[in-house]
């Protein structure tokens, strides 16, 4: 049974694949004349934008037909109040129109015709995943939420409880407990949606055509400041005296040392930031380049980008296993971190008869 499981599970990947590279390939044969660019085709890809294009179906001596989810546009300008009206209305990729006064620049977002001031709310495709990804957690949640109120303490997991319940023991007897103490409870929901929040959207991003949602800084930047505040407005007499105040250093070291010290508790959420950011990111590229070496060999000889596509296609499957694995790894990373961050900022003193915070004697501080 578990070889039929792996089979089937093995031919889903190598359908998915399939089904990726086509969409992959048919953005940029419009015109039969132009050359494959593949930073322009990798950045297209893992790029926010106002509409979530999933393929290209080419005819021949025909316009092709774009398979797009056209995405809610919501503008405000001070001079034409507010605008919501779909993305189709910018037309398709490579036949861009302008519409009531705005259009969309080369870099995908929207600006006025006249160079006046406008404000975009629109629901882009990393918006509507992030939607989509909300949904599914709170779907999750409230329905093993709801067996556990159903059942009794002591009744064995059943379906889907079985699968979420080993995780989330797993967050608070390996992370919590260990970086917060008898103060765990408190944070638990934090961490808890902090890491399938991060963890299903990572997975989200890993389906054909999906959003590069955690691959995005302004989305990884947003939840490090979550934390970051979290840690801030938490943080007990003991962590701001260390900070300001370290007890125990002569007072000429303490003006290097305080400087340091603040500079470093802004590190943190920019730490927090860039390793979510740079890891699901590069994931994509990486992905993305493999697929690419396809149409780059098949723009040399039909031979090559046909014997290279085996090549490709195993490479694909080999990195999409290991995406699979790094979208958990990073989930448990950051929220981790922000437990070790919060669990430094309310961790107590330990007070000794002389009035300082030592594990050891003044004197061997010193040594």
């Amino acid at each position: 049974m578990s070889c039929k499981r792996f089979l089937s599970f093995f031919l889903l990947i190598l359908t998915l694949s399939a089904i990726s590279v086509p969409a992959f390939a048919s953005e940029d044969h419009a015109d039969g004349n132009k050359k494959f660019n593949a930073s322009e085709v990798i950045f297209g890809h893992i790029s926010d934008a106002h509409e979530w294009h999933f393929f290209t179906i080419e005819h021949e001596g025909a316009e092709p037909t774009h398979v797009t989810l056209p995405l809610p546009v919501i503008l405000y300008s001070p001079e034409k109040g507010l605008s919501v009206f779909s993305s189709s209305s910018f037309g398709h990729e490579g036949h861009r129109e302008e519409y009531e006064g705005y259009k969309l620049n080369e870099k995908n977002k929207i600006e006025t015709v006249d160079g006046s001031k406008v404000y975009d709310f629109s629901i882009t495709k990393n918006v509507l995943s992030m939607l989509i990804s909300v949904v599914l957690l709170l779907l999750i949640m409230t329905r093993v939420a709801a067996k556990y109120k159903k059942n009794p303490v002591m009744t064995a997991p059943s379906g889907f409880q079985n699968a979420v319940e080993p995780v989330i023991t797993f967050i608070r007897d390996e992370v919590a407990k260990p970086n917060l103490g008898n103060k765990y409870l408190k944070f638990m929901p934090l961490l808890l949606t902090i890491f399938f929040f991060i963890w299903i959207n990572n997975l989200l991003g890993l389906l054909p055509g999906g959003a590069n949602f955690t691959g995005n800084i302004a989305v990884t930047a947003c939840l490090a400041v979550i934390s970051f505040l979290v840690m801030v407005f938490n943080a007990n007499k003991h962590f701001w005296g260390h900070l300001f105040n370290p007890p125990g250093v002569p007072l000429g070291v303490k003006f290097i040392l305080v400087p340091i010290e603040i500079i470093s508790l802004f590190i943190k959420p920019i730490a927090l930031t860039i390793r979510l950011f740079a890891n699901i990111l590069a994931g994509h590229i990486i992905i993305l380049s493999i697929v690419s070496m396809i149409f780059i060999f098949g723009a040399i000889s039909h031979v090559a980008g046909w014997g290279f596509s085996i090549v490709s296609l195993a490479f694909s499957i080999f990195m999409f296993f290991l995406e699979l694995l790094v979208a958990a790894i990073q989930a448990f990373i950051f929220t981790n971190l922000t437990a070790v961050f919060v669990g430094q900022a309310v961790e107590e003193g330990h007070h000794h008869e002389d009035g300082q915070d030592y594990h050891v004697s003044e004197n061997e501080i010193i040594a």
